[in-house]
This record gives structure tokens, sequence and C-alpha cells, in this order.
């Protein structure tokens, strides 16, 4: 019967979350109080639950900040908690990052994986449990839209509405999700005016408007020289050099005789796997430490980070090695950029489940004291989330996983942050399958049919065990 349901839908799964993609529904700026987060993230929500309507469901609409849909009926609440905003599309997509192009099985797009793909999923799971079964409890599928940056719509929704007494987030990965590491967001900042008396400034930085939990893939700079004491053509000569030797995919432009730009190139992935791409920032940053000593300057905020960052953080030169069953310690320059007469680098890190997160910033700021012109400050944390993997949550869902799938997979831990650490007895679960590329904040980000529908499955038995769940 249930798949019955999915073959029935398949195409209207498809559909509704191609218009969705289509949306593109990055943070903005907005002055209006209705769109706090920008018009376009409006629209997806306003999509969003003109659909579940259509579908039958309850809605609301939370102020602009998120929203819900809704059914069943009893005074306990099982939450499906997703977002629909996503990160900037990026750069050298293969197709329109907001098309939702269809191509050998696969939908591409923006949020097709996080999490737009996942929401629609777990809407139509929920409309078959709706339409063929009765539960004990009310299931609500909750609507994040400020999930890539600063979780205020969550912080909203707990303000104001219902909190589900168990649930799941459906934005990470299959079987189960049983710990997340803890977020700390870091910024180091050194005062521009030591440039003030020095023959090569930085006059602009500009990072393609990168979230701090994405690895930049590009990263420009530009340079102004004093020609009367550096000679053009044997500073770029020195740049050339550097490059090579480094062996960096990085670019000179000669703007003038006086300014230099550089543009750095790397390869996009999710701060919690910055294994997985190249860091536009942190090669550029070198390759400004290395050329402003070759003309006798040491900049603090560049000499710090060659020294105790550099390209594969490890946390060794700063006394930091952690590691435990969630992994190990993990750091993402996001973002490099002057703002109110400083220049700022800001570091996303993942931190292992069961850490000190005060030796963390103990570790920066005995370093970073070693220097006149830096500041330390420790911007944002989000604790971690840790359930036990032998809990009735957590091992349910894993057999629910496991029975549909032919498998034997076993909880496991991310270092990525998902909303399910913003309700009690919540876990992460799906949509990724295990073996899957993680394309999350990745160009060409895209989900796989097939798979999705079998999201849904799965989706939908969960709700049915939880929602008769005693």
């Amino acid at each position: 019967m249930l798949e019955k349901f999915i073959e029935e839908n398949k195409e209207k799964i498809i559909k509704d979350l191609q218009k969705l993609i289509q949306i593109p529904s990055y943070y903005s700026k907005s002055n209006n109080p209705q769109y706090p987060f920008g018009e376009n993230i409006n629209k997806a929500l306003e999509y969003t639950l003109d659909l579940g309507q259509s579908l039958g469901f309850r809605t609301k609409n939370i102020d602009g900040y998120c929203g819900y849909i809704e059914f069943g009926e009893g005074d306990e609440l099982v939450g499906i908690i997703g977002h629909l905003d996503v990160v900037p599309e990026g750069e050298d997509w293969t197709y329109p990052p907001f098309s939702g192009t269809i191509s050998d099985g696969y939908i591409f797009g923006r949020g097709t994986i996080d999490d737009k793909g996942p929401v629609i999923s777990s809407l139509y799971a929920m409309k078959y449990v709706m339409e063929t079964v009765k539960i004990k409890k009310r299931v609500r599928l909750i609507l994040g839209l400020n999930e890539e940056r600063d979780w205020d719509c969550i912080k909203y929704y707990k303000a104001h509405e219902e909190i589900p007494s168990i649930g799941f987030s459906p934005d990470a990965d299959f079987p189960c999700i049983y710990a997340e590491k803890a977020v700390l967001t870091q910024e180091i900042k050194a005062d521009i005016s030591q440039f003030k008396n020095i023959d090569i400034k930085i006059t602009d930085i500009d990072c393609n408007n990168n979230a701090t939990n994405v690895v930049p893939k590009i990263c420009s700079v530009v340079l102004s020289i004093n020609t009367d004491k550096i000679k053009t053509g044997d500073f770029i000569n020195n740049l050339k050099s550097i490059i090579k030797e480094t062996n960096f995919e990085i670019d000179i432009y000669k703007i003038d005789n006086e300014e230099i730009k550089l543009t750095s190139h790397g390869i996009s992935a999710h701060a919690a796997h910055p294994d997985l791409g190249i860091n536009s920032i942190s090669r550029l940053i070198i390759i400004l430490d290395k050329i402003f000593k070759v003309y006798g300057y040491t900049i603090d905020l560049f000499d710090f980070f060659t020294k105790y960052i550099g390209l594969q953080f490890d946390g060794k030169n700063l006394g930091i090695e952690f590691e435990d069953e969630s992994g190990k310690l993990t750091l993402n320059v996001g973002y490099f950029g002057i703002e109110n007469g400083f220049m700022k680098i800001k570091m996303n890190l993942r931190v292992p489940v069961h850490t000190d997160i005060t030796k963390i910033g103990a570790a920066f700021i005995k370093a970073t004291s070693k220097y006149i012109n830096l500041d330390f400050d420790k911007s944002h944390y989000m604790p971690a989330l840790y359930i036990d993997p032998n809990s009735e949550l957590v091992q349910s869902l894993c057999k629910i996983y496991n029975e549909e799938t032919n498998s034997n997979c076993k909880p496991i831990t991310i270092g990525g942050a998902t909303f399910a650490r913003a309700f009690p007895n919540c876990v992460s679960f799906g949509a990724n399958f295990p073996g899957d590329k993680d394309m999350c904040h990745q160009t060409d980000e895209f989900v796989n049919i097939d798979k999705l529908l079998l999201a849904c499955k799965i989706y939908a038995k969960a709700i049915l065990f939880l929602g008769n769940r005693d």
C-alpha cells in the first residue's frame, strides 16, 4: 500500500520539489518585519504552506520567522524539523542552481538534499499516514527559515509555539545520528592601522558572500603598492614565484601600475567536512603572509594564521588535538574581510562531543596574546547533541531504516549541526544514505530521485512508529 502511494505520487513529489528549488531562498537583509530573512525565503515558506494546505493539512505562518504543517489529534506532539533556507549558489554549476533540472535520475539544484528534498519527502510521508492510518498523536512538520545562519527562526518558534515531545530532523544521514559535534564560531581581528606606514596595503577583500559554515570556493584581495619604493614588475614576479612554489591556484591581475588583484580558487564543501574542500581563503592568506615578509613586513594576522591554522588545521600547534567517538576537532575559515577599521577572519569549528570547550578558547587567547595587533572573540557557541545510542528512539529509527534497506547499519555521529539539537528527544535521521557523496553546500548539489522516494517510505514508517508510540 505504501509502495503504491509513493508510485502514484512520484511525479507530484518531483514537481513540487522542483518548484521549491526554483525559489532562491538564501538570506538577504530585510527591513520588512513580515520577511525577517528576506523576500525569497518568505516565498519558499508561503509556497510550502500552500502546498501543505492543498494536501489537506493544517498550516500556520509564525510571523514570517517559521511555519508548520500538521495533522492528527491528541495531546502529544511529534516533530519533524526541517528548513527551507539554503546557502548561496556559488559558481560553476553544470545546470542553473535554481532550476531543479532532472538528469539521469537526479534532481540538481541548491537545496535538493539540504533541506528542501527531505522536507518534501517528509511532507508526503505525512500525507500517506494521514490518509491511511489513525494515530494517537499530532505530527507537525516545522519549517525553519534561518538554519544556515543564526537559527533565529527556531528560537522564535520555541518562544511562541508548542515544543514536540519527540521527533527527528531529516537534515543529515541515515541510518540515524545519535551525536552531533558542538559548533564554535570564532573571530580574530587586527587593526588595519598597522598598514598605515608600509608600502603594501590591502584595499579590498571579497569572498563572494561566503557563509562561515561553507568552505570558500573563491576569495580575492586588491593590493596597493607604493611604486616609489616597489617596482610593479618585481612585485608581480615575486608573487608568481611564491604561487608557483606553493602550487596554489591563484590568479594575478594588474589593475593599474599601483593596484594588483589576487584571486584564489578552491573547492566548496560543508564546514563539517573541511577536508572534502579546498579553502581559497586559507591559501590566499598564506600567500599574503609570504609576499609581505619578502618586503620585510610581518602582519600579525597573517603570521598567526600561518603558524597556528594553516591549510589543514589539526589543533597540534595550539595544543588542542581533541578527538572522541564523534571524530576530530576541525576548523573552517569561512570569512576574510575588512569591517569598521579591522581586518577579520572568522572560523567555524566542529568540536568533539565530550570536549571541554573552554580549553579551545583558552588556547586561542594564549596564542593571539603573543601579538600586539590581534584580538580574539568567541562569537557563537552551539552545544553538542548526544543521545544514548542504545535509547529506544535511536534503536527504533535504525531498525526501521535497516528493515527497509535490508541493512545492518549502526547509529553514527556527525560534525554537522541540525535542528535536532534544538529539541528534547530528537535526532537527525536521513536523508543521505550510507556511501552517498555528501553534496550539502557543494556545487552541483543533487538528490537521487529513487533515494528521495525511498526516504519518503522510511519517513512514513518512522511517523507511524512515533505517532503510535506509548
